[in-house]
């Protein structure tokens, strides 16, 4: 398992992570396919979409950098397991795949969308891109684990547009539909509130 980034207009510390890990799984001699998800959602995540869920549902204000339009392929964590299921079952070795989620929207969109079915009145606020940049960096000064970082704010408007395999025609299945799957991660009532602690 690894990750779109490496295949990202963006160049930072996670990236080149995972560009080294990939080449020493390659260099290993180990029999291996290489699953490349864009980010992921779903339950029991304390990140990303799932930290900015639980934020919503606690600010009255929600704020956005700049217009939000940057465009975003989430991957439902679900659908990924199918693609792992599928790898594991089959074992093809030296495969690489780019596991993208199907549906393309803007960052300010699914933030909507989250409060939709969530229910929310949170106040979605634009802030100017480099005040929002500015802010992180303060914040990082007095957290050692800030929610979202300088570098995952440039990353969100680095422009990436990626290319994924038809999940159909390569794994047997289609991949659920955005809404549902946002309803399903946040608003089911046994697992939206449990959370995996790294």
């Amino acid at each position: 398992m690894s990750s779109s980034v490496v295949i990202s207009v963006a160049d930072d510390d996670y990236t080149r992570t995972k560009r080294d890990q990939e080449e020493l799984v390659r260099r290993s001699g180990l029999p291996h396919c290489v699953l490349r998800p864009t980010l992921m959602f779903g339950w029991f995540d304390p990140k990303h979409l799932g930290w900015l869920s639980r934020f919503m549902a606690w600010t009255p204000v929600f704020p956005i950098p700049g217009d939000g339009r940057y465009m975003r392929q989430p991957l439902y964590i679900r659908d990924f397991c199918r693609a792992l299921v599928w790898a594991a079952e089959h074992r093809p070795d030296g495969q690489t795949w780019d596991v993208v989620g199907a549906h393309r929207i803007d960052y300010v969109d699914i933030i909507r969308l989250i409060k939709k079915v969530k229910g929310l009145r949170t106040l979605i606020v634009h802030i100017p891109f480099g005040f929002f940049r500015f802010l992180l960096r303060t914040y990082s000064l007095f957290s050692r684990k800030p929610p979202f970082t300088a570098d995952q704010l440039e990353a969100l408007a680095a422009g990436d547009d990626f290319k994924g395999v038809d999940t159909m025609a390569t794994f047997g299945f289609e991949q659920t539909p955005f809404e549902d799957a946002i309803r399903e991660s946040y608003c089911d009532p046994r697992y939206s509130k449990v959370l995996v602690r790294r």
